[in-house]
């Protein structure tokens, strides 16, 4: 194949050293969100707990049954003073109640 004419070709530039690259205003405004998300204080982290979280924290510390009672509750029934007239009226109430 034979090329004619005295047009010059040129291909890509050639590289010679890196060319330093300056940030973009978008680019510097997302590296300023970035550090005032990572760190809005400047300072250590702080974690506060609310009143209600807290509370609902220290009931996972409560047993799931209470031993003093179903002790006190057992007694009672091996001694027969466990069922009276007040506690079976207030048993039927609710049973009708709920049956109503």
């Amino acid at each position: 194949m034979q090329i004619n004419g005295s047009a010059k070709l040129s291909g890509a530039p050639a590289v010679d050293a890196a060319t330093p690259v300056r940030p973009t205003e978008a680019t510097e405004a997302a590296e300023q969100t970035n550090s005032v998300a990572a760190s809005p204080t400047g300072g250590a982290d702080e974690v506060s707990i609310s009143e209600q979280a807290d509370l609902l924290s220290r009931i996972n510390d409560i047993p799931d049954i209470r031993q003093d009672r179903v002790d006190q509750i057992r007694t009672q029934i091996a001694n027969g003073t466990y069922e009276t007239q007040e506690k079976v009226d207030i048993a039927v109430s609710r049973l009708l109640d709920e049956i109503a």
